[in-house]
């Protein structure tokens, strides 16, 4: 009497995806590269909201490429391998969205004295091979200036070259930048301060003149300051 051994038979079609199913996470894929993109460019958004902004792209497009072409959910045990990379996700996310949202919060709620000795530890580079940079070997005196309902105060602050200036916001979102509107000049590297409500920045007067400053929102939110040698 004979035996047929029959092999077992197993649906590999459901693992694997078809010609459409790989358009389909290609074509998704392309999209989600550029609306990011054209976000950054186009600066629609700026600051936390924009690395948020960016971080959730990137969450879906891991999404994408473990459904359409790693076929994540088309195996043996589809539930336990979306439970597995759900639930490793999620670890990433909190961990990292909790290590940016404790460093923002201590960053942000910094004096202005601890501002600028963290920006005199990190850029105090006055030379490099024996040549002078033109960065401050030494700190000064703070100065402060503050911006509340829309109203600078000083209008005019009178400094000496590397001293610190703080900006101190109480409106909302205010975007400080140097020259006379509609015009944007560079002071000692900084194109645009972000200060968003309650908070500071500082610079250090590295370098000498009569400079002009104004909110790019609100340029009739303006002031002088003057560094000295």
């Amino acid at each position: 009497m004979s035996h047929q051994h029959v092999a077992p038979q197993h649906n590999n079609g459901s693992e694997h995806g078809t010609v459409k199913s790989y358009v389909i996470g290609f074509l998704l894929s392309l999209l989600f590269t550029f609306i990011p993109y054209v976000i950054v460019v186009n600066q629609v958004v700026t600051g936390t909201k924009l690395l948020i902004t960016i971080l959730g792209f990137g969450v879906i497009q891991a999404i994408i490429q473990v459904t359409f072409f790693l076929h994540l959910g088309r195996g043996p045990k589809p539930n336990w391998n979306q439970f597995f990379f759900v639930s490793t996700i999620a670890i990433i996310l909190i961990v990292v969205g909790g290590s940016i949202i404790i460093i923002q919060n201590l960053h942000y709620n910094m004096s202005p004295q601890d501002k600028v000795k963290k920006i005199a530890n990190d850029e105090n580079i006055y030379q490099v091979g024996g040549k002078e940079t033109g960065a401050c070997k030494v700190i000064g005196k703070n100065h402060i200036v503050v911006i509340r309902n829309g109203e600078v105060k000083p209008l005019l602050t009178t400094t000496k070259k590397c001293d610190t200036l703080s900006f101190v916001n109480n409106d909302d979102k205010r975007e400080i930048t140097f020259g006379a509107h509609p015009n944007h000049d560079v002071y000692a590297g900084e194109t645009e301060l972000v200060i968003r409500k309650g908070r500071s920045k500082t610079i250090t007067l590295s370098e000498v003149g009569t400079f002009q400053f104004h909110d790019h929102l609100q340029p009739g939110t303006a002031g002088n300051f003057i560094v000295k040698p």
